[in-house]
Order: C-alpha cells, then structure tokens, then sequence
C-alpha cells in the first residue's frame, strides 16, 4: 500500500484514525464514566421528614452502607415540611450530577396524585434511580385508649362515627393514603377523622403521650416503642403478617379481606442526572440492602430488602400515583391542606 502523502515516510506503516473522531471518543468515554468521586464534597442524601420517621430511619442505615461502597461520605439531609416536597423540591433543584440524592418513600407518589393547586408535581423533575426495601405501614395505638385489636378498633369507630382520629404524616401523605384505602376496605362504613402531622416523629410522641387515638406510620419509625410497649400495633398493611411483629395481624386476614398494600423507599436523583452515575448510585444502594448484617438490622424494623433498577421503579412509582389518585378522587381529598 503506498504511503499517504500527508505523512512522513517513517509513519506511513503505522495505522492512521482521524483526529477528530478520535478525540470525540475520548471526550464520550470521559463522560460515561460515573462523576460521584468528587475530592472535599459528600453526597447528600435528602430526606424529606424529620428526623424520627421511617424514612429517616432507614436512611441512617442505608447512607453509611452506601459512603462504604462509593468511597464517598454520604451526609444526610432533612428537609421536612409539606409532605415531603420541600425536599423533593430541594434535590429537584440541584446540579444533576449524582451528588444530591432523594430518599423518598410511596409519599413522593401521593404528592404526585395530590398536587398543590397552581404547582406543578416533581414526577417529571426527578428522575427514579431504584427501589430499595418495601415494609408495612401498622396502625398503632397507645395502651391508656383502651383499644386491644383492630376489631376493638373497628367497633370503637362504628360506636362513635367520626369521633375516633388516626395522625398521619401529612394530609395526602401515603399513609394518609393508605389509612383511606384500608377503611373502605373494611365492610361497612367507618367514619374516622385524619390528623395531619410534618412527619412520623411528631406523630408518634403526640401518639405515645395519648393525645391522639391512632396513628398509621411505616412500621419501622414505631418499632422500638411498640417493642418497649409504650405503643401497640393493631394491624399491618401487607397482605401477610411482618416477621418483626409476628403477633400483629394484617389487615386482610382481620377485617378487611384481601386489602394488601407495602410502602416502598427508593431513590431519586435530578432529571438529566447521567445514567452511568445513577447507573452506579443504584448498584451501590442494591449491594447495601443485600449485605445480610444490613438485612438483620432492616429486619428488625420491619423492612424487607426489595431492591430493582430504575426502570421497574419508575413502573413502580407511577403504578402508585395512579392508585393514590384514584382514592383522592374516591374520598375527596384536597391538596389545599397539605
């Protein structure tokens, strides 16, 4: 083969690629590669709640497990206050390069099919990176309301239509949500009033203090105080009773048959968030969760490891607003007073 006339003779053997693909390569693998290890920044890992909840109590968990498998420190953030969409709008707003995080649980759904009158939700600002666990919401209550089981519950209720109250995280809250779902699942009317709190924290001490009746929180944010029995579980949402609360019923083999619904927790990342760096965020979360020292510590309060990639997430997510949205309209739900 002759020489190219635009090259020395000394290099004409040598095979020639033209420059400006070349360097477009270069500049393509630079950026697939994950962008997380950034020297004298943490990740931080917004949640949308106090601290004190279900959420937060499985984020304190999960962000250490994860700093260990990214070589990153993981810090955790708690923006509490309207459902959790003041957190939701803080990581919506970061820079979308993987070092803010949301850890948000089927609330970030319920806000979705509850949106504030006027704003737009955050489905389309945030982007799901993965499921991580999946555990039971319980109805709880406090030993001096002198309800013992969820059918002393349900006849408390029928006695007193609209006297007895539930706290939850939140009006639209998916708690809020779930409490709806599982009453109209129980044959006849029952009539209970919602108390809206910022959060499971604030919920359970007005709980443990007696100053409501009842309150539908993911299990794990009452476990220690149902376990040190300062609160009683009266139901579980799932379908099958919890392993960390074997003696609790579910809702569907007590008194309302077939009703089953788990609450989730994943992460979100902003919207243009490269997917080799939410790629590797997800693998670094699915590794934690399935770490059996970690799994035992989730067990313990009531989580079970579930978790998926982005794509069977965001099935999952929208699957749940479209639930959610339907119950809004059943019962009648205004956002106004989230």
């Amino acid at each position: 083969m002759p020489p190219d006339s635009d090259l020395p003779a000394h290099a004409a053997s040598r095979p020639h690629f033209p420059r400006r693909p070349l360097l477009l390569g270069l500049v393509a693998a630079g950026l697939a590669r994950p962008a997380l290890a950034q020297p004298g920044r943490s990740i931080r890992l917004v949640i949308g709640w106090p601290p004190g909840g279900g959420v937060d109590a499985f984020g304190r968990i999960l962000a250490p497990a994860m700093a260990d498998r990214l070589g990153q420190t993981v810090v955790i953030e708690n923006i509490g206050g309207a459902a959790g969409r003041l957190g939701s709008q803080a990581v919506a707003r970061a820079p979308a390069d993987g070092m803010a995080l949301l850890l948000a649980n089927d609330t970030f759904a319920a806000t979705e099919a509850l949106p504030v009158p006027g704003q737009p939700g955050f489905r389309a600002a945030l982007v799901p990176v993965g499921q991580a666990v999946e555990a039971p919401n319980a109805l709880v209550t406090h030993p001096a309301s002198g309800i013992t089981d969820i059918a002393g519950f349900v006849a408390a209720a029928r006695a007193r239509p609209g006297a007895l109250n539930i706290g939850v995280p939140g009006i639209g809250s998916s708690q809020h949500m779930t409490s709806e779902l599982a009453l109209r699942s129980i044959p006849g009317t029952l009539r209970v009033e919602h108390v809206p709190y910022r959060g499971g924290g604030p919920l359970l001490i007005d709980l443990v203090a007696g100053k409501i009746d009842a309150g539908m929180v993911t299990f794990a944010a009452a476990a220690g105080q149902v376990k040190e029995g300062r609160l009683r579980a009266l139901a579980v949402t799932t379908r099958t009773r919890n392993a960390a609360i074997p003696e609790v019923p579910s809702f569907a083999e007590s008194v309302a048959p077939d009703f089953h619904l788990a609450t989730w927790q994943g992460l979100f990342a902003p919207a243009g968030t490269p997917e080799a760096v939410t790629a590797r965020v997800q693998q670094a979360m699915a590794a934690s969760v399935a770490d059996p020292a970690l799994q035992d510590r989730l067990a313990a309060l009531g989580f079970t490891a579930a978790p998926t990639t982005a794509e069977a997430f965001a099935a999952t997510v929208d699957g749940t607003i479209a639930r959610f949205a339907a119950v809004v309209q059943a019962a009648g739900i205004r956002g106004d007073g989230a």
